[in-house]
């Protein structure tokens, strides 16, 4: 069992974490703006989705291969810079891009995009590695399982926040409805901002 005090300092920490804007939720308001609340929502979820493939990652000591692996490690980070431009690129050369709509994109396209930004974001796991353990007691029971349960407790909080950003940004979109192909260029311009991000992130 997780002593309380631990799991407090754990909850306040993952707070500080999550409300400090980031990556994910550039990419969720980048699709709330082009596509409206419900493709942000869908982001989102997308986003939390890849969150739970990392923490099945970090339960089973794959983080550490990855953080041990120069190449693995670079194979996942160029895979996640090459996604992430090809969103750049698509958005300011789609078939509508002249006529300024974004072209809609089905939810479940959105879902599994927002899915893979993520779970290509190797910085991702390496977060996992190193924040989550510092909490795992090893006499309070099963590593792996303390080591899902931080998880999964951070993942919620980080699905509240990302929630807030893919609402305003929807309701914001549809203010600026008459500014679509604006909206679009900025999706693009996101997308590929997080791709030399992601290209210029070292293993630390």
């Amino acid at each position: 069992m997780i002593p309380p005090a631990t799991f407090a300092l754990f909850v306040t920490a993952s707070l500080a974490l999550v409300l400090i804007p980031g990556p994910n939720h550039l990419y969720i308001t980048a699709r709330g703006l082009a596509q409206g609340r419900a493709a942000g929502l869908a982001s989102a979820f997308g986003v939390e989705a890849g969150t739970l493939v990392h923490i099945a990652a970090a339960a089973a000591g794959l983080s550490y291969v990855i953080s041990r692996s120069a190449t693995l490690f670079a194979v996942i980070k160029w895979a996640g810079v090459a996604y992430l431009v090809y969103l750049g690129v698509r958005a300011f050369t789609g078939k509508d891009a002249r006529a300024g709509r974004p072209e809609p994109q089905p939810l479940r396209k959105v879902f599994l995009e927002g899915m893979l930004v993520n779970v290509l974001n190797p910085k991702v796991a390496l977060f996992f590695l190193a924040f989550l353990p510092h909490f795992v007691d090893p006499g309070a029971g099963s590593p792996a399982l303390q080591m899902a349960v931080f998880g999964l407790t951070l993942l919620l909080l980080g699905l509240i926040s990302d929630l807030v950003y893919a609402v305003a940004a929807g309701a914001l979109g549809r203010r600026l409805d008459r500014a679509a192909r604006t909206l679009r260029y900025v999706s693009g311009v996101v997308y590929l901002a997080l791709g030399v991000a992601t290209a210029f992130a070292g293993r630390k």
